[in-house]
């Protein structure tokens, strides 16, 4: 029902920069989606690195705070991280995950993910 599409990943020099974009189909409401960007080096278990409430509340995970930013576009319906500053250890698939709200006491809210794009940073 909902599909999220990654792009902007690349390879890049450490101290560069990069701007990943996730676009959202087939949802209603994407106002009130929670949304998040996750990544996952090879091996090793997925992470959160960044979230976005419906209230424009923002999120970072210690490591990337300052240098990454989180933002979303409701009339667009995309959600956009801007990664600055990048280090070789931010080297990962890069997902986007939106969580459409549940009702209590009549369903639960629901997960989708993107496919994931590829950032690569070299020393």
């Amino acid at each position: 029902q909902v599909q999220l599409v990654e792009s902007g990943g690349g390879l890049v020099q450490a101290g560069g920069s990069l701007r990943l974009s996730c676009a959202t189909s087939g949802g209603r409401t994407f106002n009130t989606y929670y949304m998040a960007w996750y990544r996952q080096a090879p091996g090793k278990e997925r992470l959160l690195v960044a979230s976005i409430t419906s209230a424009f509340k923002t999120e970072y995970d210690y490591y990337v705070q300052g240098r990454f930013t989180i933002s979303r576009d409701n009339l667009n319906k995309k959600v956009f991280l801007q990664m600055n500053n990048l280090k070789p250890e931010d080297t990962a698939v890069y997902y986007c995950k939106a969580v459409i709200p549940g009702v209590p006491g009549l369903y639960s809210g629901v997960d989708y993910w993107g496919s994931g794009t590829q950032v690569t940073v070299s020393s």
